[in-house]
């Protein structure tokens, strides 16, 4: 699988596993888990996406457990994770409000966390997980920076950050911030007109995309989308899935989709996407069965 280079320092996987219900999985254990990331490794999925409040602010640990003593397998990982949202729980049941915390004090406290959850002795790539409308950016962008000169962090960006929210938190760092995780489907596709791919592809900033099968949602349409959907798929003898990331994978912008999953079988197609043709009119098809209309 193609790995697209996204700073000096870190190259990531086309596709990016992500590990937002793996804490939900039924089956956590060691075996099941390593299962599961070699079931992406054996297909070139190298990097795996992660977030503090993930799983109740367990899914790390689940990680971490399947890591520990398996060195030589982190080694052929990147991890991506995220910080900053206080949800009351797990381990912050007690807190009387949901809220974002992007001081020093608190950024710096989830990146230990996070480094002793999952056994390892550096983030490949940390994102503040949303905008903080009481941040203070020369607060933040030095926290961040300090994470990177101490090796603790290798890179830093953000996720479901507006252009005007990127420059801002960026005026007050050193370092580059290097990829926005949006959410971008078939089913979110305003990010393609209202400026916020313009603005990262103008840049040659990567795009993570969540959520890129709509949250579910686009396996079982039955409007004219799902149809179309469905078509495609007959056509390249894949299924809805696997069109559905090849939609977002086909654009200039070499947006990486963020597939999660904990379904080995699931697991073990994600890169059936590359299997499908995607033309301009194929693409097109797919956009404007998504939007209800031919495009003005």
């Amino acid at each position: 699988m193609e790995a697209i280079r996204i700073s000096d320092t870190l190259s990531m996987s086309r596709i990016v596993y992500g590990m937002w219900r793996l804490a939900d999985d039924k089956d956590t254990s060691t075996g099941h888990v390593l299962a599961k990331i070699n079931a992406c490794l054996d297909q070139g999925i190298t990097t795996f996406d992660q977030a503090d409040i993930y799983g109740d602010y367990s899914a790390e640990s689940v990680l971490g457990e399947a890591l520990r003593g398996n060195s030589a397998l982190r080694q052929k990982m990147q991890i991506v994770t995220k910080c900053d949202i206080i949800a009351p729980c797990g381990k912050y049941a007690d807190v009387p409000v949901k809220h974002y915390d992007t001081s020093t004090a608190h950024i710096a406290l989830s990146v230990e966390a996070s480094l002793n959850n999952m056994a390892t002795d550096h983030i490949d790539l940390l994102l503040i997980h949303r905008p903080d409308p009481f941040m203070d950016h020369h607060e933040t962008g030095a926290a961040l920076d300090a994470l990177v000169a101490s090796g603790k962090v290798g890179n830093v960006g953000v996720s479901n950050f507006k252009p005007w929210d990127w420059e801002l938190l960026q005026s007050g760092m050193k370092n580059p911030l290097i990829t926005n995780q949006l959410e971008v489907s078939l089913a979110a596709n305003d990010g393609f007109t209202n400026g916020d791919v313009a603005f990262h592809q103008k840049n040659a900033q990567s795009i993570m995309a969540w959520s890129p099968l709509g949250g579910g949602a686009l396996m079982t349409d039955d409007s004219e989308i799902g149809r179309v959907l469905d078509n495609v798929a007959r056509e390249n003898g894949v299924d809805r899935a696997a069109v559905a990331v090849a939609w977002v994978l086909a654009h200039p912008a070499k947006i990486l989709p963020v597939m999660g999953t904990n379904n080995l079988d699931r697991i073990a197609a994600l890169s059936d996407a590359f299997k499908v043709k995607m033309d301009r009119q194929t693409w097109f098809k797919l956009y404007q069965a998504a939007l209800g209309r031919e495009v003005a």
